[in-house]
């Protein structure tokens, strides 16, 4: 019995060690002081990053990354410790960053990031790595150093690419925003923000998705739909695998269709269907080209010719990246006639307004019915109809 009770005096004198170490033992803070003291040091490290110090970035931890964000223009760079788990000496911090481009985000984008941190003899933590959260997205400076070339609607934020590279993107964007502000009647900033990585690999791991999902996709505009004014600035991240396949037009248009999302971000809703967002894009993008029906949907043209023309406007799942090439090319094509000929039949001001009151609605049901009753004057059947006929003629 004796050898009993001490063995069970040892194991509760272990437990109790081991629980004493999980907390910290010694007069360590507890979870509350060490995370206020972690979220004092991440303060201190987000002042140096705007204030460009790197001695005093260097002394709250490891200096990966300052190098990298160099030229970037930042208005705003802050961190908030959402969760510390700890265990003695060293921490594992979840951290949601907020930061903000100078003259180009009306409001902060924000990145969810993973710190370890570990605490020196001298009592202070220091952050030891910083990393993308598991299911948050990379930002440009994780991949490489961040090259900037300014233009004067935009700002291309390049990584492994070069000066000229960067250039050549700035003069695309200050052709497309002129020419998505004389189709586009709605405010909206009149200045893009354009990040071009390295490979489509790097542009997936911006998006945080697989590479497969954006193969063959030459850009992609993220952004918060009907953010309004309050939102930040939205990302037109380009691959530049197949944007490097495209010829002058066709790189022209991509700019200027992704510019139109950004242009139309506030009034683009869960109420608003594929076919209108990414019809009034390419709308917009071939406007003025000089371009024929036929060049512009060549696959909905094959179509026509073998006599197939489609029963109805393409849904939400025709546009999935990830199907059938052809099938995806006819959809967007699909989207391009029914608001070109919006445009044509009612006008450009009814199809700016169209948009916008589609995008009006809360959810989907009924806002599309309702907005062509209102500004069109007519029911959904009718311009299905309308819109078959005009298919017909335009690329028969």
């Amino acid at each position: 019995m004796a050898g009993r009770r001490r063995a069970s005096v040892s194991g509760a004198l272990a437990l109790c060690l081991l629980l004493v170490s999980l907390a910290g033992c010694g007069g360590r803070p507890a979870d509350g002081a060490a995370t206020a003291e972690v979220q004092r040091l991440l303060d201190r490290r987000a002042a140096a990053v705007l204030a460009g110090d790197e001695a005093a970035f260097a002394r709250t931890g490891t200096q990966d990354g300052f190098a990298r964000l160099r030229e970037v223009p930042l208005a705003a760079w802050s961190y908030d410790v959402t969760r510390l788990e700890r265990t003695g000496d060293t921490a594992t911090a979840d951290v949601r960053l907020r930061y903000r481009l100078a003259g180009y985000d009306p409001a902060p984008a924000t990145a969810g990031r993973v710190l370890r941190l570990s605490r020196g003899r001298d009592g202070r933590w220091r952050v030891g790595s910083d990393r993308p959260a598991a299911r948050s997205a990379r930002l440009p400076w994780d991949q490489g150093p961040v090259r900037v070339v300014r233009g004067a609607h935009g700002i291309v934020l390049g990584v492994g690419q070069s000066a000229g590279t960067l250039r050549g993107f700035a003069a695309l964007v200050d052709r497309a925003v002129p020419a998505v502000d004389d189709a586009w009647d709605g405010p909206w900033p009149r200045r893009v923000v354009v990040v071009v990585p390295h490979s489509l690999q790097d542009m997936a791991g911006l998006l945080g998705s697989p590479a497969s999902s954006y193969r063959g996709i030459a850009a992609v505009t993220t952004g918060e739909t009907g953010g309004g004014t309050s939102a930040p600035a939205d990302r037109i991240v380009v691959n530049p695998d197949a944007y490097g396949l495209l010829g002058t037009l066709g790189k022209q248009v991509v700019l200027t269709h992704e510019s139109t999302h950004v242009a139309t971000r506030a009034h683009t809703t869960p109420a608003t269907p594929l076919w209108l967002s990414e019809g009034y894009a390419d709308w917009a993008a071939y406007r003025g080209s000089g371009r024929t029906p036929a060049q512009i949907a060549p696959e909905l043209s094959r179509a026509v010719a073998a006599g197939q023309v489609p029963d109805a406007l393409p849904v939400d799942g025709d546009f999935g990246f990830t199907g059938d090439a052809d099938e995806l090319a006819r959809a967007y094509e699909a989207g391009w006639t029914a608001c070109r000929m919006i445009a044509e039949r009612w006008g450009e001001a009814e199809l700016g307004a169209f948009y916008r009151a589609v995008g009006a609605h809360e959810r989907r049901e009924g806002a599309v019915e309702e907005a062509m009753a209102r500004v069109l004057g007519t029911s959904p059947e009718e311009f299905t109809a309308r819109w078959r006929d005009y298919v017909r003629s335009r690329l028969g």
